[in-house]
């Protein structure tokens, strides 16, 4: 009957900053559970990004970029956090 409220929202690609319908984006969980949804905000990736994701797995890439600040903290600071991090792992 009516659309669903998400087929009138959108939302930002976080690869590439494009503006886009919110039923044309794929949902991204940077904690890598998509499917426990619960006090949970999703990241968004057009179709286009999407589709050019790698599909390999990532070990603990996500949990690092989490570490360092990604998203949180100035890009100096981050980079420095990841570092540290990055040769703590070898």
């Amino acid at each position: 009957m009516f659309g669903s409220r998400t087929d009138r929202e959108t939302v930002t690609c976080i690869a590439c900053g494009d503006q886009v319908p919110r039923s044309d984006a794929r949902e991204y969980d940077k904690h890598g559970d998509r499917w426990d949804r619960r006090d949970k905000e999703f990241e968004y990736l057009c179709k286009d990004c999407f589709s050019e994701l790698s599909r390999q797995p990532r070990g603990d890439l996500e949990s690092t970029l989490s570490a360092a600040g990604a998203g949180e903290t100035d890009r100096e600071s981050f980079l420095r956090a990841y570092r540290e991090l990055a040769e703590e792992g070898e």
